[in-house]
C-alpha cells in the first residue's frame, strides 16, 4: 500500500498534542469566603470602627523577636529540639517539591555493559536442532524520556508539591511562633514566682518579728501561752509555703532549660520579680484583620486547600491520553574493541500514547477522593479562621477585664495593709485577740499574693495575645509601654 500521508498531514496531530500540552485540567482556585467580623468586639469601642479588608494569609511578612520584649533577651531557642524537626520536616518537604518539579524535564540516563547468551534457534526462524553458539555482547547507551504534559497532569502535581512546601514552611512559622510563646510563658512564671518569693520572704521577716514581740509579751506574763503557739504556728507555716514556691521555681526552670534546648544545670536565672510595667501594652482602637493573616496556622488551611485543588486537577488528567517520549542512543557489538566502531551503532526513537480503558472506576473514585479531600480542607481552613478570631477576642477580653481587677486588686492590698496595721496597733493595747491580728495578716498575704498572681495572669494573657494575632502588631500601630 502506498502511503498518501503527506508532512503536513503527519504534522497536524502533533501540533495539536502541543496544544494540548499548555491545557490544566485543576480548578480554577479561589480562596473560599469566611464570615468573620466587622471589627473585634473587645478591642473597638462602640464609636470606632475598623477598616477591614479581604483577609490575605502574608505569614512571609517578618515578624521580628516579638517575645524579647517580654522575655529576658538572654533567651534563645536555636538548640530546641522540636524547633529542629520541624525544620528537618521542612527540608523533607523541598526535597519532595523538588523531586515533584524533576517531572518538567526529561530524563537521562546511560548504560555500559556486558551479556553473555544463547539465542533460542526458534527465535531466529531456524530449526529446533539447531547448534547456536553462546556470545557475548557490549553495549553502551544512552536514553532519554520525556512525558508531554498534554492535559497538566505534571504541572498539576508541581502546584501541589509547591503548595505543600509553603504549608511545611507555614507549619514551621507554626512551631517556632508557639515555642517563642511557650518560653515567654514559661519566663513570666519564674518571674511570678521570683515575686511571690520575695512576698513570702517578706512575710517570713515580718512573722518573726512578730514572734519576738509575742514572746517578750508571754515572757512579762502579759499573754498567755497560747498565742506564742500560735505565733509560732504562723511562721513555721510562711516558712514551708515559702519552700514549697521554691520547689515549684526549680521546676518551672528546668522546664524552661528544656525549651531552649539545654541540660537544667546549664541554666541559671536569677530572681527577676514580675512587674505590672512589663507586661502593660498599648493596644490599637480595633486591630485590623490583617493581623490575622500572619497567622501561620491560616497560611498552612490556605496551602493545604489549594494543594488539594491542584491534586483534583492530577485525577481529571488521568482520564485522558498520557505522551511519553523516549529514545536511546548507543552501540553494541560482540567485541569490547568494535564495541565504538560506527558500524555498531544502535538507535530507538519513538513516541507511546497510552490511556486506560476500562478500570472498573479507579480512576472516577480519584477524583471523588480529591474533591472530598479540597472539601474537607476548606472547613479545616474556616475553621482554623474562626479558632483565630476566637483566640484573639479571648486574650482582648482578658487584658481589658484583667486592667480593672487588678486596680480592684490593688485597692483590697491597700485596705488589707491598712486593717493589719490596726490589728497589730490595737492587739498591743489588749482591746482584741491574737486571733484578730493572724486573721488580719493572712489576709493581706492572700491579697498581695492575689495581685502578684493578677500580674502574671496579664503576662499570660499578653503573650498569648500575640501568638493569636501571629507574632506581634508593629506594623499597625501597637507596641508595649
Amino acid at each position: 500500500m502506498i502511503n498518501t500521508m503527506t508532512p503536513l498531514k503527519l504534522a497536524a496531530p502533533v501540533l495539536a498534542l502541543l496544544v494540548l500540552a499548555s491545557c490544566s485540567l485543576a480548578p480554577t482556585y479561589q480562596l473560599p469566603l469566611v464570615d468573620t467580623p466587622s471589627a473585634f468586639k473587645e478591642a473597638v469601642a462602640p464609636q470606632a470602627k475598623a477598616n477591614w479588608k479581604e483577609a490575605q494569609p502574608s505569614e512571609e511578612f517578618p515578624r521580628g523577636e516579638w517575645w524579647k520584649m517580654f522575655a529576658d533577651t538572654r533567651l534563645a531557642m536555636a538548640a530546641n529540639q522540636n524547633l529542629k524537626a520541624a525544620a528537618a520536616r521542612l527540608k523533607q518537604s523541598r526535597a519532595l517539591g523538588q523531586d515533584a518539579r524533576s517531572g518538567l524535564f526529561p530524563q537521562v540516563s546511560s548504560g555500559l555493559g556486558a551479556t553473555r547468551g544463547r539465542a533460542a534457534p526458534v527465535s531466529l526462524g531456524l530449526p529446533d536442532n539447531t547448534n547456536e553458539p553462546t556470545g557475548t555482547t557490549y553495549s553502551a547507551q544512552i536514553g532519554a524520556s520525556y512525558e508531554l504534559d498534554l492535559f497538566g497532569r505534571v504541572a498539576s502535581s508541581v502546584d501541589a508539591a509547591t503548595a505543600d512546601v509553603q504549608k511545611n514552611a507555614a507549619l514551621f512559622q507554626s512551631v517556632q511562633l508557639a515555642l517563642q510563646a511557650d518560653v515567654a510563658q514559661a519566663y513570666f512564671l519564674l518571674c511570678e514566682l521570683d515575686s511571690e518569693q520575695i512576698l513570702f520572704s517578706g512575710t517570713v521577716d515580718l512573722r518573726a518579728q512578730t514572734l519576738k514581740l509575742v514572746q517578750k509579751r508571754f515572757d512579762e506574763g502579759d499573754i498567755s501561752e497560747l498565742d506564742l503557739a500560735r505565733a509560732n504556728a504562723e511562721l513555721a507555716s510562711a516558712q514551708s509555703e515559702a519552700f514549697g514556691i521554691a520547689r515549684t521555681r526549680a521546676t518551672a526552670e528546668h522546664a524552661l532549660a528544656v525549651l531552649l534546648g539545654k541540660a537544667p544545670a546549664d541554666v541559671n536565672f536569677p530572681a527577676q520579680p514580675l512587674s505590672q510595667r512589663s507586661v502593660a501594652m498599648v493596644i490599637p482602637a480595633g486591630l485590623p484583620s490583617a493581623l490575622l493573616e500572619r497567622r501561620p496556622d491560616i497560611a498552612a488551611a490556605e496551602r493545604n486547600m489549594a494543594a488539594a485543588n491542584a491534586r483534583i486537577g492530577v485525577a481529571r488528567a488521568a482520564f485522558f491520553p498520557r505522551l511519553d517520549i523516549t529514545g536511546s542512543l548507543g552501540n553494541e557489538s560482540a567485541g569490547l574493541g568494535d564495541l565504538f566502531s560506527w558500524s555498531t551503532r544502535t538507535f530507538l526513537l519513538g513516541p507511546l500514547l497510552s490511556m486506560p480503558l476500562f478500570d472498573g472506576g479507579h480512576r472516577q473514585a480519584g477524583i471523588d477522593s480529591a474533591r472530598a479531600t479540597y472539601e474537607e480542607n476548606v472547613a479545616i481552613y474556616r475553621q482554623t479562621v474562626l479558632t483565630a478570631f476566637k483566640e484573639v477576642e479571648d486574650n482582648l477580653a482578658d487584658l481589658r477585664i484583667l486592667i480593672q481587677q487588678v486596680q480592684a486588686q490593688d485597692n483590697a492590698v491597700r485596705s488589707a495593709e491598712r486593717a493589719a496595721k490596726l490589728s497589730h496597733l490595737q492587739y498591743n493595747e489588749g482591746s482584741i485577740s491574737y486571733l484578730d491580728v493572724i486573721d488580719a495578716d493572712r489576709t493581706v498575704l492572700q491579697q498581695q499574693r492575689a495581685a502578684t498572681q493578677l500580674a502574671g495572669a496579664r503576662a499570660h494573657s499578653a503573650v498569648s495575645l500575640f501568638r493569636a494575632i501571629g507574632g506581634g502588631w508593629e506594623r499597625y500601630g501597637a507596641s508595649p509601654l
